[in-house]
């Protein structure tokens, strides 16, 4: 019985492989696939279910943290680390194409890297994104760590680590982990505290995002009700 489980196992991740091929793969299977690689002699079809049912889509498992993943019946050091890295290697290759320029010819994938980049976090983290000529990423900085719903912003020393870089513009990005809302009075005010500050150099601020615990994006120049605010009357 064993050895035909095996068989059937080995077939069926054959199969899986064909499909891939054949471009024939349903976003369950693709992580069904992956899990396969981490562990090969055991039907990992219920681990890829208790997955996509505990983190709510595949987006959600390859961003989710390794000290969730490993809270997961099943899924053990090696495996954690696979998906982690499928994540990481996403975002390696969102910021070499922002770095090419590509936020410029593309902003979905400029969007996409801040998407990446706090994500599934489980306090605000707030980044700095500068950028040179042709919007082409120059760092990306982790400003400041927080709490669950606040972070601590220094425009003094955003505008200076620009001046230092060079930079022409810049993009914030932070997350709310908490909810799905999106700006807060609080960001407004200090959106405009930053573009105030940079504006005094002649350094722009192109954007600022807002990535709520759903990984939706908000973005400020976009969101219809801060218009009213001074962040849209410059």
């Amino acid at each position: 019985m064993a050895d035909k489980d095996g068989l059937f196992r080995a077939g069926h991740r054959e199969r899986l492989k064909d499909k891939m091929l054949d471009d024939k793969l349903t976003s369950y299977e693709k992580l069904e696939l992956l899990l396969t690689y981490a562990i090969p002699r055991r039907d990992v079809r219920p681990l890829a279910r208790a997955l996509m049912a505990r983190f709510g889509g595949v987006y959600f498992v390859i961003t989710a943290p390794y000290s969730e993943l490993v809270r997961v019946s099943g899924v053990g050091r090696n495996t954690a680390l696979l998906i982690k890295l499928v994540g990481e290697l996403m975002l390696v290759s969102y910021r070499e194409r922002v770095t090419d320029g590509q936020s410029l010819i593309n902003p979905a994938v400029l969007k996409e890297y801040c998407r990446r980049l706090v994500v599934g976090k489980s306090v605000e983290e707030f980044y700095v994104l500068y950028f040179g000529n042709e919007m082409r990423l120059l760092k990306t900085e982790l400003h400041n760590r927080g709490t669950v719903n606040y972070t601590e912003v220094y425009p003094r020393e955003i505008l200076k680590q620009a001046l230092a870089l060079n930079a022409i513009n810049v993009v914030l990005v932070h997350n709310h982990p908490l909810s799905d809302n999106s700006f807060s009075t609080e960001d407004i005010d200090m959106t405009n505290a930053i573009e105030t500050k940079l504006n005094e150099f002649n350094i722009g601020l192109w954007t600022h995002y807002v990535v709520t615990a759903n990984g939706i994006v908000h973005d400020i120049r976009a969101t219809a009700w801060l218009k009213k605010s001074a962040f849209f009357e410059k």
